[in-house]
């Protein structure tokens, strides 16, 4: 009997990698796994529709659902979650010393609608008292210019967004003093080589994310999986087959990190990192599924939708294929 082929947009993730190994086969799914990075994966599927299934981000899923075509339907799965209070950039010599100071600032974000400044425009307003609307916000390719938006945005007039120039960058401005801070997912060039004109809002991050779950509850979602709608309507067994595979391959994830017998990923002291995110975490610390991410998805829409991303408040259900939502139980 044919297998269903599939092609397969995603980065390398070790709770992917038994998809794209192998080692773990959907049902009846032949899959075809292209291993590209987040950036080219998120501008093939949602400018061309190149690929059946793809990881997606979660702010550019949420602005097509607001679509009346809707060309992506979701699986609650997320192999990619982040804190981002790291991620927060600032110059120097900017004056921004704390959260507040950013009150009035010219922030980068490659992209406005992009999940990672989402989060953090959020966080901010939520947790710091800084305005989704305080700021001018200016976007554009991080390291090479021409990047533009990747879905088209109607936004709300008090949202103030400029594309900067054609042979710009953010992250030689942020260098340069032209902006003030960049709220971004990859670490700027200039944090790296700047000679200390870019440094971090929050230099104590890992204890300030540490802070912010013991507070919240919440582990940030980046991606999601989604597919094409026509693929999914021809074939809607798939969801819940799909859903089966990624949960098994984590699982796999799962068990190598805590393997003790030899290192399987080259940091000295991963044991101690796991055992800890248990404590502080729990077991299943990058959970999959509905139920267990409805907090976190929910407080992700209202972000969205107080930031003019979507039009309405979406809730966190209608996102999902409603067979990837429940399983059959003995």
């Amino acid at each position: 009997m044919s297998r269903l082929k599939l092609t397969f947009g995603c980065w390398n993730y070790d709770r992917t990698r038994a998809l794209m190994d192998g080692s773990v086969v959907p049902d009846g799914i032949d899959l075809n796994y292209l291993d590209m990075p987040v950036e080219e994966t998120f501008f093939r599927m949602l400018r061309h529709k190149e690929f059946d299934v793809a990881e997606l981000s979660l702010s550019s899923y949420s602005v097509s659902v607001s679509k009346p075509e809707r060309p992506f339907v979701a699986i609650p799965v997320f192999p990619s979650r982040f804190f981002r209070h790291s991620c927060i950039y600032v110059n120097a010599d900017s004056g921004i010393r704390t959260a507040k100071d950013l009150i009035g600032k010219r922030v980068g974000n490659p992209e406005y609608q992009m999940t990672a400044p989402v989060w953090i425009r959020g966080i901010l307003s939520d947790h710091y008292g800084v305005p989704v609307d305080s700021v001018t916000y200016f976007t554009g390719g991080e390291e090479e210019p021409g990047r533009s938006e990747k879905v088209a945005l109607d936004l709300p007039p008090n949202i103030k967004v400029q594309p900067i120039g054609p042979t710009q960058t953010l992250s030689q401005m942020l260098r340069d003093g032209e902006i003030d801070a960049l709220y971004t997912a990859r670490m700027p060039s200039s944090f790296l080589n700047g000679g200390g004109k870019v440094k971090r809002l929050f230099e104590d991050y890992e204890q300030v994310e540490r802070d912010y779950f013991k507070e919240t509850g919440l582990f940030p979602i980046m991606h999601t999986v989604a597919m094409r709608r026509d693929v999914y309507e021809a074939n809607r067994w798939i969801a819940q087959s799909l859903m089966k595979a990624f949960n098994e391959a984590q699982r796999r994830a799962y068990a190598d990190l805590y393997e003790t017998a030899a290192l399987k990923t080259m940091l000295p002291w991963l044991t101690a990192h796991v055992e800890q995110a248990r404590r502080e975490m729990g077991d299943d610390y990058w959970p999959y599924g509905f139920e267990k991410n409805e907090a976190v998805l929910r407080t992700f829409l209202r972000y969205h939708h107080e930031q003019g991303l979507s039009k309405r408040l979406l809730e966190p259900r209608e996102l999902f294929a409603p067979e990837a939502l429940e399983a059959f139980k003995i």
